[in-house]
């Protein structure tokens, strides 16, 4: 009975999540949660920085995919030491990352990118497990499957993407291309589904002057396929498929990146087949090699018991509430906005 519950209860908050993203974050409110003032101009106003939704949306979507991938991977069996090392070592290769890959495709110092982030993790996620089985990191030196770790990296990729859209819905990046620029059958077919974003220090904005304009619905239809592809990911996992589970989540996730470059609007570097693009054809090619490479391990069943027992620990949870903090800190002190305050008393509550 856990398992359907769980699996009920993760498909009913993802689709409310959704529901309440694509009502909520396209407007010019949701781009800005706080200004913090730091120098005060000689008119009496302070320069202050902002910190965004984007950022605390940012932070949700990695807390959700770390608490994921330690749940499921405590399900498995494998060690909290062992998860510890993977996790952080995976962080450690892929935050940098979504700031480098954009640096060298987009040419752009203060922007993001999960897709560089992805393919850098996808490569070096076999190695980061085959060296935490090497230093004996695993429960009294017991080998870490590989696929199975690997499967649970994937779904907790492919929800950790899926919720990370909405972070891009506030700060109107990674948008879909206006409806009146597709072909007429394809703007019919989404129109009902068409966003419109509202305010000028959204990127969508700034960078292509589409405020206003109803565009395709790229962030959301990949909510959708992601989230959906980690939940057929969930099942395969908790019936012990572990193979399955990571072929199936890497190859919808990555083939939808390809496609949906095609819907969008936003620079994504020089070329007629972005590296992104590429990037996804490569990182599908390279896990069927590491599937084969690695073989089933033909590991039992996961039970989800363990993995709840393994989050619901102080020290993890603490854990849990850090990592959110420095991805909010990374992500959220907005680089490319500033902010003009002024403050004064209202006298007739004095």
């Amino acid at each position: 009975m856990a398992q359907p519950l769980f699996l009920i209860t993760l498909s009913t908050f993802s689709a409310l999540y959704l529901a309440w993203g694509v009502t909520r974050l396209p407007a010019e409110r949701w781009q800005i949660a706080a200004a913090v003032p730091l120098n005060k101009a000689g008119d009496g106003s302070w320069g202050g920085v902002n910190l965004t939704w984007y950022g605390v949306l940012t932070a949700n979507a990695y807390l959700a995919a770390t608490a994921l991938a330690l749940l499921l991977m405590g399900a498995a069996g494998i060690s909290l030491r062992a998860i510890v090392f993977l996790v952080v070592l995976l962080l450690l290769c892929c935050v940098p990352a979504s700031r480098l890959v954009a640096q060298v495709v987009e040419k752009k110092a203060n922007t993001f990118t999960v897709g560089g982030a992805v393919f850098i993790g996808t490569l070096v996620a076999p190695w980061i497990v085959e060296l935490v089985n090497r230093l004996a990191l695993g429960d009294q030196g017991d080998r870490v499957p590989p696929l199975v770790a690997l499967s649970a990296i994937s779904i907790a990729y492919a929800f950790g993407e899926g919720f990370g859209r909405l972070a891009c819905l506030s700060f109107g990046c990674c948008y879909g291309k206006a409806l009146s620029h597709c072909h007429p059958r394809l703007a019919r077919l989404l129109a009902p589904l068409a966003l419109t974003f509202t305010g000028k220090t959204k990127k969508i904005a700034y960078a292509s002057q589409l405020d206003g304009v109803k565009v395709v619905p790229v962030q959301a239809l990949t909510y959708v396929l992601y989230c959906g592809a980690g939940l057929a990911g969930c099942i395969l996992f908790l019936a012990g498929s572990y193979a399955a589970s990571f072929l199936v989540t890497l190859a919808v996730t990555q083939a939808w990146r390809v496609v949906s470059e095609l819907l969008r609007d936003d620079y994504r570097g020089a070329g007629r087949i972005s590296a992104y693009q590429i990037m996804g054809i490569l990182g599908i090619a390279y896990g069927f090699v590491m599937a084969w490479l690695f073989g089933d391990d033909r590991s039992p069943a996961a039970d989800l018991a363990n993995g709840w027992s393994l989050i619901w620990s102080p020290g993890t949870l603490l854990a849990l509430q850090l990592l959110w903090l420095v991805i909010f800190l990374y992500t959220g002190l907005s680089r490319v906005t500033a902010a003009t305050l002024r403050f004064h008393v209202e006298p007739d509550k004095v």
